[in-house]
C-alpha cells in the first residue's frame, strides 16, 4: 500500500482535496437542500399539469432535466466516497439528496428505503428543525411514529 501510494503520489493529493470539497460542500448544500423539501414530499406525487415547462418549452425542459441527473449522479457518486472508511463527509445524507435530484423509474421507492433508516430519517429531520420547518411528513406502512424521533 505504501508503494502504491508513493507511485500515485498525486492522485492521492488530488483525491484528498476533492475529499474535502465534497465534506465541505455537503456541509454546506445538504442542510439548505433538505430544508426547502416540501413537507409532504413522501406523500404526494407530483403534479405534471398542462401548464408544466416539460410542454411549454420542451428544449429547456430536457437541458434542465440532464443538469438534473448529471449533477444528482455525481452527488451520489461523492457520497459513496464520502461513505467509505477514513474519507470524511455525510454519505448518506449526499447520497439522498443526489436521489432527491434525479428522475428515473422507481426513485420514490428508493427514497423511501433509504428513509427508513432512522439514523438518517433523525438527521434530516434535526436539519429541518434548525431551520424552523416542520418533519418530513412520511407514509405510515413501514416507518415508526416521527414523534419518537
Amino acid at each position: 500500500m505504501k508503494e502504491w501510494i508513493a507511485n500515485n503520489e498525486t492522485l492521492v493529493w488530488w483525491m484528498g482535496g476533492i475529499s474535502i470539497v465534497t465534506f465541505i460542500g455537503a456541509l454546506i448544500a445538504v442542510p439548505i437542500i433538505v430544508s426547502r423539501m416540501r413537507d409532504d414530499y413522501f406523500i404526494h406525487e407530483p403534479d405534471e399539469s398542462e401548464n408544466s415547462m416539460k410542454n411549454q418549452r420542451p428544449v429547456a425542459w430536457l437541458v434542465g432535466l440532464i443538469a438534473k441527473n448529471v449533477l444528482g449522479g455525481l452527488l451520489i457518486l461523492a457520497g459513496i466516497v464520502m461513505s467509505l472508511p477514513l474519507v470524511l463527509g455525510q454519505g448518506f445524507l449526499t447520497i439522498l439528496i443526489g436521489l432527491v435530484i434525479m428522475d428515473f423509474p422507481s426513485k420514490r421507492k428508493l427514497e423511501l428505503m433509504m428513509f427508513r433508516i432512522t439514523l438518517l430519517r433523525a438527521a434530516v429531520n434535526w436539519m429541518r428543525k434548525k431551520r424552523g420547518r416542520n418533519p418530513l411528513i412520511l407514509p405510515a406502512k413501514g416507518f415508526k411514529n416521527d414523534a419518537e424521533l
